[in-house]
């Protein structure tokens, strides 16, 4: 059943529907509803007005930077899942809903994974992710004295450990659906991830560096405030235009992407069972499949579909975050009202 993997992944981690038994998809959709509706109530609980903004052109880069593939050692290629710098950033819950809305519309409007399985796609890469992410990172920070180089070390190992961990949890899942040995899938996905998370975590470590150096506000106010010694106003037309900008110029590189296969396509390559039938990876609702315009061929169709995405993404985002703010103000309107 090997060969099934080859043509079911077309991005890292990206499972399609067919690879996962019936009860591990259930499963992990019972498990990736409750924690997203977990999320929501504690999101609901810390969310400030910087996050509400920040919260969609985070989804917006998420999306845009996981477009570009970056080689790594042996013809193989890897990207970015995000989760750990948007817990970073954003905190815990509110990086699981920023991530559930990128692998949400991944498999929705690109047909980048399955639907049935898409409860697992979310956990592992958004939930599962973010969570790791955020324990992890705050955990080495008060280790480190939160000092600047203390920031650049956490935020690259908990990137780091996030990509290993969502590969082994995604190797034990197609083990236990019966699609592939657990002696073949675990060591090749996690030998090759353990790669392609040395450039997720270079890819964090730089994102953090330039959030400290040039808007530490966007940081969390304790962490930001305390590294750098300063805080500036920022507005929300400033966090959108910014985000709108690094999303948009992420986009129009996707052409440049690596095209060498992801990293377990790449294994199963070398397995020699890369030519093998299978079933298709695409998801029968895309409408913009492969990240790409219909009757539109070339680069420019995947910058012009790249760039649908991220306006989406930002809107979804932004939109999430604005009903959980006017939830609680109404709801804390309602109790001053009980008790006045």
């Amino acid at each position: 059943m090997l060969d099934v993997l080859v043509r079911s992944l077309v991005l890292a981690l990206h499972i399609s529907d067919g690879l996962l038994s019936t009860s591990i998809s259930a499963l992990f959709w019972i498990l990736t509803v409750a924690c997203v509706a977990w999320a929501v109530q504690r999101t609901n609980r810390a969310l400030d007005d910087r996050q509400v903004p920040l919260m969609g052109v985070m989804a917006a880069c998420i999306f845009a930077a996981q477009m570009l593939n970056f080689p790594i050692a042996g013809g193989t290629s890897g990207h970015l899942l995000g989760g750990a710098l948007a817990a970073i950033v954003l905190g815990p819950w509110a990086g699981v809903l920023v991530m559930t809305c990128v692998v949400a519309l991944q498999a929705l409007l690109f047909q980048d994974g399955g639907i049935v399985v898409m409860g697992a796609n979310i956990f592992n890469m958004g939930v599962l992710t973010a969570l790791s992410g955020s324990a992890i990172f705050y955990g080495l920070i008060r280790l480190t004295g939160r000092q600047s180089w203390g920031l650049m070390v956490s935020g690259f190992i908990a990137a780091w450990v996030t990509v290993v961990l969502s590969a082994a949890l995604t190797s034990a899942q197609l083990a236990a659906s019966g699609t592939a040995s657990a002696t073949v899938v675990f060591p090749a996905m996690i030998g090759v991830h353990m790669l392609i998370g040395i450039g997720e975590g270079l890819i964090t470590t730089a994102a953090l560096s330039f959030l400290l150096a040039t808007r530490p506000d966007l940081l969390p106010a304790w962490l930001g405030n305390e590294l750098s010694g300063k805080s500036r106003p920022i507005s929300t037309r400033q966090i959108l235009g910014t985000g709108l900008v690094i999303a948009v110029l992420l986009a129009l590189l996707s052409p440049f992407a690596s095209s060498a296969p992801d990293g377990l396509e790449s294994v199963l390559e070398r397995l020699g069972v890369a030519g093998s039938s299978g079933p298709t990876a695409t998801s029968p609702v895309g409408v913009l499949p492969d990240y790409t315009i219909p009757g539109l061929e070339g680069g420019l169709s995947t910058i012009l579909a790249g760039l649908v995405g991220v306006l989406i993404v930002v809107a979804i985002g932004y939109s999430i975050a604005m009903l959980i703010r006017r939830r609680r103000s109404v709801a804390r309107d309602t109790k001053s009202m009980t008790t006045s």
